[in-house]
């Protein structure tokens, strides 16, 4: 039976976000940010906090604020966010309201929340991931309750959600993986004004039954007393089974489903009185009574609840906005200082064989993982017997273990957004997209959870990931194996891009990527891997030291001008990265003492300062590309030359890509024809000389 205090508690904060919701409604030109409350929900959702310890990680969705308050949140800290105020505690003013996070003392670990629905299911998978991998090395970075006991992860999500294809992404790794996660499924029959018979031909329950593993209750949960032993015995068993749950409970909805679309407005009156008769608030008062607390004390604690919603409301609205001084703060943390500046040596005495570039990022990530213990390496057919389709993680998992090196299923969007979940606990994902073609799947985690992450959690939740992509087109790989997708990840802000042309940069890269606490993404070209392309026989190079890293954001000129063609004006600059570098250099061919060559090595952020100074020693500047050049990165890097150096220029910059075409054809007469190759590179520099 359960103890009368925890009813009472409940019921205390049941009043509470009775009186919250009211409160926020009767003050709408106050509460002007849109927002959503839990009337309805708040049985199961205190239910479900009551249950969880401070080891614990939970992932709320917006609808969740009685979870919150359940585990210790105060309404001033709510509804600082409510309001969008500087005090607010989870994101600064940045998000909406009952979108926390948090990383402290007393609760349980909240990661970054998004309001794309059902996204928060893969990260909070990932969070699960990574608590087994720390169990499984016994690592000091798991944390565990007073007694002992093993975390668990709390995924909280409406039923709507269901339907979306990442959540069964989720819930496929695991129940393969047995991972120790409950999903806590809110089912209050609507998806805004979408009825669950119009949008789903079945519940979270039913769809459920199709992972074998998994388990299933499925509950009342507009009844706090069943919901409270339901979550007690479903935490308890994750806790000792290690293996996921999914709890479907059946909820009315109360409230409208945002403050901006109103429930009259598509809702009948019988429908909303048939939610009333299920209010959690007088189903638990009714208990009560029954057990013989009195009328005066269940009085006293609602106007209690009053009192305090009152008080707390009026100190959050005197309280002050953000600075707008503080509105780019946290878009990364910062690196460490010794990833800042180029160490180690890049051509080691004694060291005169050159290596090939698959080869020079595969030392290096043996490296890392020797030194690393917490580091992990993941993605399709990268594990045992292939490693990888360019053979880049060959041996790994033979020397470090299956728990370390392993393959998924064809899952874009796990491999990305669990990385957000893996670095929240302190694993250390590198993760590979096999081609770049392939990324568009992952990318809503890239865009939603991975980018905004250490923006909308105050740099609370920084994502270290380490994303690898092959990218680039050669030899006949066709439209879905040749892609370059660089201008498309730098329309995305809060994640860095490197490019590395050769071998030493590609190792050099690789680890300051690595130590970056900031998701990079490495964008490595495949016709460079090998080192089999005519003319770009110099991506091979002498492996560097153990401890050599280029820092993220410092170009490179590999290969300077002749300085009597500079004083006379003869000279210019061209501006590329990865295959373009050999290109450059083709062409340059024709034009000897004539071009300087930057290779830029990091796209973002990008070496302005190298940049701009070789720009206006020359005073003409052609930027290439492989990407098809219109609205490319590469525009975009040559109108920027021409802002901030025309005073210095003889012309515009200019840029150079490949035909605007919506693919990489797979004729490789009509490849080349695509592409910039050398030829056309020489015509470019040639009018850019002439000018």
């Amino acid at each position: 039976m359960i103890d009368t205090d925890v009813l009472l508690k409940a019921y205390r904060l049941m009043c509470m976000a009775q009186e919250m919701a009211a409160t926020y409604e009767n003050n709408r030109s106050v509460c002007k940010y849109v927002h959503s409350t839990s009337r309805g929900h708040e049985a199961i959702q205190l239910a479900a906090a009551f249950h969880l310890l401070p080891c614990d990680f939970a992932s709320p969705y917006y609808r969740d604020e009685s979870l919150l308050l359940g585990l210790g949140f105060t309404p001033f800290e709510l509804m600082l966010q409510l309001l969008a105020k500087g005090g607010d505690i989870f994101t600064g003013g940045r998000e909406y309201y009952s979108h926390p996070n948090f990383r402290g003392a007393g609760k349980p670990t909240i990661i970054h929340q998004s309001s794309a629905t059902g996204m928060q299911a893969i990260p909070s998978t990932g969070i699960g991931q990574g608590i087994q991998y720390l169990e499984t090395i016994g690592s000091s970075l798991l944390k565990r309750g007073s007694r002992g006991e093993a975390p668990v992860v709390l995924c909280s999500l409406g039923d709507t959600c269901m339907t979306e294809g990442e959540v069964s992404e989720a819930l496929q790794f695991a129940v393969l993986k047995k991972l120790p996660v409950i999903y806590l499924v809110q089912d209050n029959g609507w998806g805004i004004s979408v009825r669950a018979a119009e949008s789903r031909v079945s519940d979270a329950y039913d769809y459920a039954a199709a992972f074998t593993g998994i388990g299933r209750l499925r509950i009342d949960g507009s009844s706090f007393e069943d919901s409270y032993e339901a979550m007690g015995r479903v935490v308890g068993a994750v806790r000792d089974s290690r293996a996921p749950f999914l709890v479907h409970a059946r909820v009315p909805l109360l409230g409208h489903h945002t403050s901006g679309v109103r429930k009259e407005t598509y809702r009948s009156r019988e429908d909303l009185d048939q939610d009333t008769a299920r209010d959690p608030i007088p189903l638990l008062r009714r208990g009560l009574l029954e057990r013989g607390v009195s009328e005066s004390r269940l009085s006293a604690d609602r106007e209690d609840a009053r009192s305090q919603v009152v008080k707390h409301f009026a100190a959050a609205v005197a309280s002050p906005d953000p600075d707008p001084g503080s509105v780019s703060d946290f878009v990364f943390v910062p690196v460490p200082p010794a990833v800042n500046k180029e160490c180690g040596e890049r051509h080691p005495a004694g060291r005169g064989e050159k290596i090939l570039m698959v080869d020079a990022a595969l030392f290096a990530i043996r490296e890392i993982m020797e030194e690393y213990p917490e580091a992990v390496l993941y993605g399709q057919d990268v594990g045992r017997r292939l490693g990888g389709v360019f053979r880049e993680t060959a041996t790994l998992a033979e020397q470090f273990g299956d728990h370390r090196v392993f393959n998924t299923a064809i899952q874009e969007a796990y491999i990305i957004g669990s990385t957000a979940g893996m670095s929240a606990t302190g694993v250390k994902p590198i993760v590979e997209i096999q081609f770049a073609d392939y990324i568009y799947p992952g990318f809503n985690q890239l865009v939603t959870e991975i980018s905004k992450s250490c923006y909308l959690s105050c740099g609370k939740f920084p994502v270290q990931s380490l994303i690898r992509i092959p990218v680039g087109a050669y030899g006949g790989g066709g439209p879905y194996h040749s892609g370059s997708i660089e201008t498309t990840l730098l329309s995305v802000k809060g994640i860095k891009v490197v490019c590395p042309s050769n071998a030493a940069d590609m190792k050099g890269l690789m680890k300051a990527a690595f130590l970056d606490p900031n998701p990079v993404i490495m964008l490595e070209h495949k016709g460079l891997y090998w080192g089999k392309i005519p003319g770009a026989e110099e991506a091979k190079a002498p492996e560097p030291s153990r401890d050599y890293i280029v820092p993220l954001g410092q170009a490179r000129i590999v290969q300077e001008a002749s300085a009597d063609k500079v004083v006379s004006g003869e000279s210019c600059c061209l501006v590329t990265y990865g295959m373009g570098v050999y290109w450059a250099k083709a062409a340059c061919r024709d034009f000897p003492g004539q071009v300087e060559i930057i290779d830029l090595r990091t796209l973002y952020p990008l070496d302005e300062e190298l940049i701009y100074a070789t720009v206006k020693k020359h005073g003409k500047c052609l930027v290439l590309t492989e990407e098809p050049q219109n609205n490319s990165f590469a525009e975009a890097l040559a109108g920027r030359i021409s802002r901030h150096c025309w005073r210095s220029l003889d012309a515009p910059a200019e840029a150079l890509g490949a035909l605007d075409l919506p693919a990489v054809p797979m004729n490789l007469c009509l490849e080349k024809a695509m592409l910039p190759g050398p030829e056309k590179v020489a015509v470019a520099i040639g009018n850019l000389l002439s000018q």
